[in-house]
């Protein structure tokens, strides 16, 4: 079997930005966080400019775009006034998720199943501006078929059920939301997707899921930025990018025994 890709790490600043909003002045400042992110190891930089803008603003994903050196990936809801601003600022790539303004956080994967025919001509925009789509979906079979349909080239599986239920000790939960990860990355893959997956994801559980093959990016916020708080960003980025090298490396040491590489026994 091919070496799989490395696996990319997309630093999520957002919540730089929730602390800087408490204070409404201009510190700390989410570039700045980027900015070292990607000087500890980060290979890209996420923001989500929500419609309430209640942590990142305008003026962020703008300097964003200009200011770093790595690829931005804008979060964003599939609404005409974040099509506009996509299609102004011109990012690496959208990933279109689902939003609620009283949500305190993204609550599930956005149902491109349901919205398959309001998402079809806004992906096709985005894809002729040359901007790379990516899709937050739950790994569910008809999400990530649809996902396919859409000429989307990327889906970023939803981890949060998974990841909650780990911290929480529920472990047949757990497991379950695991099983049901490793099938839909599988299928993503074979139809033709690059998996990426993000959402409550840890040191632990960054390192179990880097061991799927299928899986080449990880886009994490909150836990890093809580992280940073006490041992400084630069140092959670590296303890995050050695998580994910001792999961690849399980991969990698399995496929070189000529072992299972989906993440079972």
């Amino acid at each position: 079997m091919p070496k799989p890709p490395p696996l990319r790490l997309g630093v999520n600043v957002d919540h730089v930005a929730t602390l800087r909003n408490a204070r409404a002045g201009e510190r700390p400042d989410p570039v700045r966080a980027a900015l070292l992110a990607i000087e500890a190891g980060a290979d890209g930089i996420t923001a989500h400019l929500r419609e309430d803008r209640r942590h990142i603003r305008d003026e962020d994903m703008a300097r964003l775009k200009a200011e770093i050196s790595k690829p931005l990936n804008f979060e964003m809801a599939a609404t005409p006034d974040m099509l506009k601003i996509a299609l102004a600022t011109k990012p690496h790539a959208v990933c279109l998720v689902p939003e609620r303004r009283e949500e305190l956080t993204t609550e599930g994967g956005l149902d491109v199943v349901g919205q398959h025919n309001a998402l079809a001509p806004f992906i096709a925009t985005l894809n002729d501006a040359g901007v790379r789509v990516s899709l937050f979906i739950a790994a569910e079979p008809r999400q990530i078929e649809t996902a396919a349909k859409l000429r989307a080239p990327v889906i970023e599986i939803h981890t949060g059920a998974w990841c909650d239920a780990v911290v929480d000790g529920h472990a047949a939960k757990a497991e379950a939301e695991w099983q049901r990860i490793v099938a839909g990355a599988a299928l993503a893959h074979s139809a033709g997707l690059e998996v990426q997956a993000g959402h409550g994801l840890d040191y632990v559980t960054a390192e179990k899921i880097a061991s799927l093959p299928e899986v080449v990016e990880l886009n994490i916020g909150y836990y890093m930025i809580g992280e940073a708080l006490f041992v400084g960003l630069g140092e959670t980025v590296r303890a995050m990018r050695a998580a994910m090298d001792r999961g690849r490396g399980k991969l990698v040491s399995r496929d070189h025994a000529g072992q299972n590489l989906t993440g079972r026994a």
